[in-house]
This record gives structure tokens, C-alpha cells and sequence, in this order.
């Protein structure tokens, strides 16, 4: 694995180590407030990010050109956003970081369907 399949993967590996430890921390106060946002760490950050590592590496060139860049940003920007969000919207601070973070990772995901299309008709 390498190029973008890999920086996908590490950077899900890492969403799902700070999950881990925070699950434990959760577990270990019983302060389950920030499960949303844990939650969603896993998901966005652990199992969506696989999938794109997984997809970029078993399909030759999907990776190539803009686009697959611009989903990588997308997504990693959208996570970045969306998590620290989604805890200021559940300490009642705000929820345009959830809702901003949230919107960017979608249109990221909408990049990502693009690039399957293309590489299911083989362009």
C-alpha cells in the first residue's frame, strides 16, 4: 500500500487509536456525553477512510488525477472539522462546526462516488 491508499489507511488507524482511548476514558468515568462524537470519529475516521484506503489500492489509477487529491482533502478537512463540532454542539456551545465539517466530508464522499463511477466505466 502506498500514495493515498496508505496516507487513508494511516490516518484511519489513527482516528481509530484516539477513539479507542477515548471509548476507555468514557467507559472509565461513565461520562458517555461525547459518545456522538466518538461515534462518528470511528465512522468517518476508521471505517470510511479504510474503505478509501482499501478501494485506492485494489484499483489501479483510481487515485490519479484531481480529484482523488481533492477527496482526500475533503474528508480529512471535513473529520477535522466535524468532531471538534460535534463536541462543542453537545457542550451547547454551537453546532455550525458539526453542520460545516459534516457538509464538507459529504461533498467529499460525493468526490469519492465520482471516482468509483469513472473507474467502474473505466475512464
Amino acid at each position: 500500500m502506498k500514495g493515498l491508499a496508505l496516507w487513508f489507511m494511516v490516518l484511519g488507524l489513527i482516528s481509530v487509536s484516539i477513539g479507542m482511548g477515548w471509548g476507555l476514558y468514557m467507559a472509565g468515568t461513565e461520562d458517555w456525553l461525547m459518545a456522538p462524537a466518538h461515534a462518528h470519529l470511528g465512522l468517518m475516521g476508521f471505517v470510511s477512510f479504510s474503505i478509501f484506503a482499501f478501494y485506492y489500492h485494489i484499483v489501479p489509477g483510481a487515485d490519479v488525477g484531481a480529484l482523488p487529491k481533492l477527496h482526500f482533502l475533503l474528508s480529512v478537512l471535513g473529520l477535522s472539522i466535524a468532531i471538534p463540532g460535534i463536541v462543542l454542539s453537545k457542550l451547547d456551545a454551537t453546532d455550525a462546526l458539526a453542520a460545516g465539517g459534516s457538509f464538507t466530508f459529504a461533498v467529499g464522499m460525493l468526490c469519492f462516488l465520482i471516482v468509483v463511477l469513472r473507474g467502474a466505466h473505466g475512464r
